[in-house]
This record gives structure tokens, sequence and C-alpha cells, in this order.
């Protein structure tokens, strides 16, 4: 079963926040999925107390347990969608492998072998259908994903149908995120695995904790990508792997708290003026909204 690990946000307002870090099981062929938990685990660590419509007393987070099947993985999904908030941010972890003609996505989950990973899997369709069909004003899905070349040849569109890349640009649902060939074999070069060191949701843990210096006390995604994207590409050059960036539209009403603003606005205060500014803002009930 799914577990919320966070807050209740109050009806009419606050995110649902949900995590599914879908780890594949022992088949070599989906090792990329061993570190997609632990990936979960950094989110629901990092995004809840930077949500500035709610932070983390209103920042509903729900976190699959990477072993669950895709059933289990849906109906938390469901159930998050079905509540009245501001916005329904979901994040994907782990492999992605294609049906065998090329037309479907599906999130690999525990107990698959090569020959029923789709079927076994959490179908990106249903993921996307589900959050379209939300309650909340808007959406948001984070990933944080690898392929086998088979697949990734068809996400980068070098297999000459677009079929299953068009399924990366919904206009209802922003991504933002990394997704990465898994080249499992090949000597010398090393995948970056989702979850682990120079992975996405690593490198969004590190620019939220830091924050974006120079910048605005609330910012959207897309002014957090550039940080974001510094980090990575050390991880890039390190395995000599080009990965796919998922890019956030500008402009959004989600913003998220820059916790370097914060702390440049403190740094003048001494030590008591600084104290009682921290008290205020952590007994402060509601934060400035997104609009």
């Amino acid at each position: 079963m799914a577990g919320t690990v966070a807050g209740t946000a109050g009806t009419g307002g606050g995110i649902d926040l949900v995590l599914i870090g879908a780890n594949g099981g022992p088949e070599k062929a989906f090792a990329g999925s061993a570190q997609a938990g632990q990936g979960a685990g950094e989110l629901a660590r990092a995004l809840p107390g930077v949500c500035f419509d709610a932070g983390s007393q209103g920042c509903r987070v729900t976190v699959v347990p990477p072993e669950a099947d895709a059933n289990t993985m849906l109906t938390a999904l469901r159930a998050a969608a079905r509540q009245e908030g501001r916005w329904l941010v979901v994040g994907l972890l782990g492999q992605l492998v294609a049906d065998p003609r090329g037309r479907r996505l599906a999130l690999v989950t525990a107990g698959s072998t090569t020959e029923n990973a789709y079927m076994r899997g959490l179908a990106w369709d249903w993921v996307v259908s589900t959050m379209v069909h939300g309650t909340q004003e808007g959406v948001l899905l984070l990933v944080d994903l690898v392929a086998r070349p088979d697949t990734w040849a068809l996400l980068d569109g070098r297999g000459g149908d677009q079929g299953v890349a068009e399924l990366l640009t919904h206009s209802r649902v922003p991504l933002w995120g990394r997704i990465g060939p898994h080249p499992a074999g090949r000597r010398g070069r090393s995948s970056i695995l989702p979850g682990g060191e120079g992975s996405f949701s690593w490198a969004l843990g590190r620019v939220l904790d830091r924050g974006v210096p120079a910048a605005p006390p609330a910012i959207g995604p897309a002014e957090f990508q550039p940080a974001v994207a510094a980090e990575l590409a050390w991880g890039e050059l390190a395995s000599g792997i080009e990965a796919r960036l998922l890019v956030p539209p500008s402009g959004g009403r989600l913003l998220l708290r820059n916790r370097a603003a914060v702390r440049g606005a403190l740094a003048g205060l001494s030590v008591s003026e600084e104290l009682l500014a921290v008290l205020w803002r952590e007994s402060t009930t509601t934060d400035p909204g997104s609009d």
C-alpha cells in the first residue's frame, strides 16, 4: 500500500504530491531501476518544504513502495487526483519499456521479465489520463527515468516513428526531468541511475536545498531548471552518455520557495533578529499564493 508521509492540506488548497519510484526487481535487464525508490524518497524530503502555496503542512505526500505493482501505483495516483487542491505533482522514477509494436510506454514494476514487462508495468497513458482528469487546478509530471537501447531509440526519435516520442508532449501535462539511456554492458560507460548520484531527483534535491542566488523568493520550475541542468552536466560528461532533459514551460502558476533569497534577506540581521525571523516564518499559518 502507498504511504502518506506528510500533512493534510485544507480543502480547496494545497498540493498533492505522488511519488512513484518503481524497482523492477532482480532481472538484470531492469537494473536501471535499482535506485528509483531512493530517488522518490529524496523528492519526498525536498519538495514539501518549498511548496510556496502551502508549505509542509499543506502538502499531501504519497510515496508508493518501490516493490508495488501497477494497480497499487495507479490506485494511489487516482486517489490523489480526486482530492480538491491547487496542484497535482507526480514523480515517476525508474525504467521505461515500450510495447513490442513501439506504440506505448510503461514504467517497469517489480517481478517483471523481459517478456511481460510492458503488460505488468504502469502504462504512461494511464498516468497522463489520470492527471488530465484530476480535480486540481494544475499538474506537473516530474520524471527521472532510463530506457534500454531499443526503447531509447524510440524516445529519441531515431526509429523514424514518433508514436512513442509524442507521448512526452501532452499539452496539458507539462514535464520536468531527465530521461536517459541505460546502455547495459557497454564497457567504459555507466548509466546514471534514477535516484542515484547525478540523477534528476538527486540534482533537484540539491538545488531546492540551496536555492538560486539572485532570484526572487518564489520562482517556478523553469527558473530552477538552469541550476538543475548545471548539476546534471558533470554526470553527463563523466559517463559520456547524453540524456534528454525535459524543461518545464515558463510562466506557470506553480511557485517554489527559493531558499537562497531567504538566506540573503536574513544575512544582515543580528543573531537574535535572525532567530525571530525564523520563528515568525515557521509560525505563519499561510504562505503567499502563486497567483
